[in-house]
């Protein structure tokens, strides 16, 4: 009797001391690099390295845009913007936060990092039967002009989320062919460019991941910030501080009633406005495969999806970045992936080691080799 009861406890620490820890809505608690095994002397290098090479743009987010964007043509702002703080982050470990700097409440701009974000709403719409199968061609969800002609009318989710529609049209104002142009050749030669046929070829297109939002607000009929409120950022403990924001004309009627596309980054002002905690929350959900605490918010379906490459660009997955082909961080295991933001803005998601590292405002050019330093700390 005394050996069952022996062997009972002995079970119920083991499943203790396995079970993983998932921070609650209003405490998140740290631990020391050494109670999870990581160095601290490399650790703190890391940290020091994001502090000492915060991004080189001006800190009033609304020149630095202007000024990145100015080749386009009619590039401007049409959605809000925010002067943003200086270098931030934390670095997440087993749950615990092993590691921070700067002021990691504050909430700022995020730029691309916001894809990511929607990319979790097509999931969810995936998920649910909304859309029943990425391979669907989007014009058979929404009915208007946006995906008619012999070349839109060819376009899937997949290619929508893989950024290789090559979609050929004007939303709110903006058009396609006027966002991020070839260095080479003039406006007309962009304007009237041969279209590729899509999945054929990628092109990173603020216009086209638009298409992708205002796609979806058609499919779920309500507002996205509120499907992802809903579903991903209230069950996972995230603050009411974030925000995600469209263009000021970005405005559609939908049953009814007036809804905003919002934008899938900060392109024209607008995005997620979110701080480095809520970020780190949402990378941990990743990291834990789409599981939070017993509950599963994302199929791990969806997450093998995400991580998939585009067979026309092995770096990009359902608008995640892979550490794999031409964007891949040297010196760095290929199952890492990340999203990523203009201006240092990243959440890397390691599933194997269960570590989340949120940058704010790093140069981009350094978020390799601040990786790389983290990871120092692990051997």
């Amino acid at each position: 009797m005394a050996r069952r009861i022996f062997t009972l406890l002995a079970l119920s620490v083991s499943i203790t001391l396995s079970a993983q820890y998932f921070p609650s809505k209003n405490d998140w608690l740290t631990k020391e690099p050494k109670e999870v095994g990581l160095k601290k002397n490399e650790l703190d290098q890391a940290v020091q390295f994001a502090k000492e090479n915060e991004y080189s743009g001006e800190r009033d987010l609304r020149l630095a845009i202007l000024k990145s964007f100015s080749r386009e043509p009619y590039h401007k702002l049409q959605g809000p913007t925010k002067e943003r703080g200086g270098p931030a982050g934390l670095i997440v470990k087993d749950g615990f936060i092993v590691a921070s700097w700067g002021d990691t409440k504050r909430v700022d701009m995020t730029f691309s990092v916001t894809k990511s974000y929607l990319s979790t709403t097509a999931g969810l719409a995936f998920e649910d039967g909304l859309i029943s199968s990425v391979s669907d061609k989007v014009g058979d969800y929404v009915w208007d002009e946006t995906f008619k002609g012999e070349h839109n009318s060819k376009i899937t989710w997949e290619h929508l989320l893989h950024q290789t529609s090559d979609w050929s049209g004007a939303l709110f104002g903006l058009y396609d062919w006027a966002d991020r142009p070839d260095r080479d050749g003039a406006l007309d030669d962009w304007k009237y460019r041969a279209l590729k046929d899509p999945g054929s070829s990628y092109k990173y297109n603020d216009v086209r991941v638009n298409v992708l939002s205002y796609s979806l607000l058609n499919v779920w009929r309500k507002p996205l910030p509120q499907v992802l409120k809903e579903r991903i950022m209230d069950p996972i403990g995230a603050s009411t501080t974030w925000r995600w924001f469209g263009y000021d004309d970005s405005w559609i009627t939908m049953d009814g009633q007036q809804m905003q596309v919002v934008s899938g980054g900060g392109h024209h002002g607008g995005g997620v406005f979110i701080n480095s905690e809520d970020h780190a929350r949402f990378g941990l959900l990743f990291a834990r495969n789409g599981s939070w605490d017993g509950e599963r918010l994302i199929s791990e379906d969806w997450v093998k999806m995400i991580r998939t490459p585009a067979p026309a660009y092995e770096s990009y997955g359902y608008m995640w970045w892979l550490n794999k082909g031409p964007r891949a961080w040297e010196g760095l295991s290929d199952h890492l992936y990340y999203a990523a933001g203009f201006g240092g803005n990243f959440i890397v998601v390691d599933d194997q080691e269960d570590l989340v590292i949120v940058t704010r405002w790093l140069e981009p050019s350094k978020i390799g080799e601040m990786v790389r330093l983290v990871y120092e700390s692990l051997k």
